[in-house]
C-alpha cells in the first residue's frame, strides 16, 4: 500500500481534536508536517507557511486544511499549484465562487479535491440514507441546539464576516439532511438572529421545500446551556426516523438503527474517502449544504439581539 504525506495546516481544536488522530491511526496516511502561524506538534516538523513546508519537504502528496474559510482559498490554490491534493475542512470556502474556482484548477491540474462534510460520516447516516430511499417523505424538523461558549471557547473567527456564526455547526444538519433525502431541497424562508456586536448569526429558523411541497423546518440555537440538542425528525408514510446525537445514533419506526457515540468514526470515515479519492484520482464536492445556508444569508429577515461575549 502507498502511503501519502500529508501535512496539516492550520492546528486549531478541530485539528488537534480529529485530523491528528485520525491521520495517525490510519494505514493510509503519514502526518508529516504541520503549517501553522503559532503552533507546533510534537515529533512532526512544523512550519510557519506552506512555501517553507514545500521548500524543505518536496515529496509531500496532500494537505489537510484547518484554517478558517475567510483564509482557506489562497492556500487551497497555492497547494493545488504545487501539484498537492486538498483535503477542505467544512465549509469548504468562504464563497461558493470560491469552491467552484479551485474545482476548475483542480481539474485542470490533475489533483483531487475533497470537500468534506464529517458529519455524514456519523454511524447512522448510511442507515437512515438506506431506510429512507424508497419511503414517501411527509416532513422533516431539524433542532440543532448548543453552547457556543463550550464548543467554540474564544474562537473569534466564527463571528467575523466568512465565520458562520451559529451555522458553523447548523451547516452539519445541512450537511446530512441533503445526503439522505432522495430529492434536493430548496430554502424558502430564513429568521436570523445577530448579537448587535457580531458579524454572524447566533440563532437562525429555516423554512425548506422538497418535491410536491414537502415541509422541512430547522431550528439553530448557539445559546443553549443546558442538555446539547444534534437531532433530525423524518416523518414517512412508514413511520418516523430519528436520527440524535448529530447522526451517530439513529432509530426509525421502532427499530434501532445505530447506537454509536457521538463523533465516533467520523474522520476515520473522512480519511477512508479522501484515501480512496486519492487511489480514484478523483475529486468529491459537493456545495449543497453551503449553498442552502448562503440562500439563508441572501433571503433571511434579520434581527438584532443582545451582545454577546464569550
Amino acid at each position: 500500500m502507498t502511503v501519502t504525506k500529508v501535512a496539516i495546516v492550520g492546528l486549531g481544536k478541530i485539528a488537534r481534536d480529529e485530523h491528528v488522530p485520525a491521520i495517525t491511526a490510519s494505514d493510509a496516511f503519514s502526518l508529516s508536517a504541520i503549517v501553522s502561524r503559532n503552533a507546533t506538534f510534537d515529533g512532526v516538523p512544523s512550519f510557519h507557511t506552506l512555501e517553507e513546508m514545500l521548500t524543505e519537504h518536496p515529496d509531500m502528496n496532500a494537505v489537510a486544511l484547518c484554517v478558517p474559510p475567510q483564509v482557506r482559498f489562497d492556500t487551497a490554490r497555492e497547494a493545488l499549484d504545487a501539484g498537492l491534493d486538498v483535503l477542505l475542512e467544512k465549509p469548504p470556502g468562504a464563497t461558493l465562487a470560491e469552491v467552484e474556482i479551485l474545482m476548475d484548477l483542480a481539474r485542470a491540474r490533475g489533483q483531487v479535491l475533497f470537500a468534506t462534510w464529517h458529519s455524514r460520516f456519523a454511524a447512522g447516516v448510511a442507515p437512515a440514507k438506506a431506510w429512507l430511499a424508497d419511503r414517501s417523505i411527509k416532513g422533516v424538523r431539524i433542532t440543532w441546539h448548543e453552547d457556543v461558549r463550550h464548543w467554540h471557547p474564544g474562537q473569534q473567527w466564527i463571528w467575523e464576516a466568512g465565520g458562520l456564526g451559529v451555522f458553523d455547526p447548523g451547516i452539519n444538519a445541512l450537511s446530512i439532511l441533503t445526503e439522505i433525502l432522495p430529492f434536493p431541497v430548496r430554502l424558502v424562508s430564513a429568521d436570523l438572529e445577530f448579537p448587535s456586536n457580531r458579524q454572524t448569526p447566533i440563532a437562525a429558523d429555516l423554512g425548506l421545500s422538497g418535491p410536491g411541497g414537502v415541509g422541512i423546518t430547522a431550528s439553530f440555537d448557539w445559546c443553549t446551556t443546558g442538555p446539547q440538542i444534534w437531532r433530525i425528525e423524518v416523518e414517512t408514510d412508514l413511520g418516523t426516523l430519528v436520527l440524535n446525537d448529530g447522526g451517530a445514533r439513529v432509530s426509525a419506526a421502532g427499530e434501532t438503527l445505530s447506537t454509536a457515540e457521538a463523533l465516533q468514526s467520523e474522520y476515520a470515515g473522512l480519511y477512508r474517502r479522501f484515501a480512496e479519492l486519492i487511489d480514484r484520482r478523483a475529486s468529491d464536492v459537493d456545495v449543497a449544504p453551503l449553498r442552502l445556508v448562503a440562500d439563508a444569508f441572501l433571503m433571511g429577515k434579520r434581527s438584532i439581539t443582545n451582545p454577546f461575549d464569550d
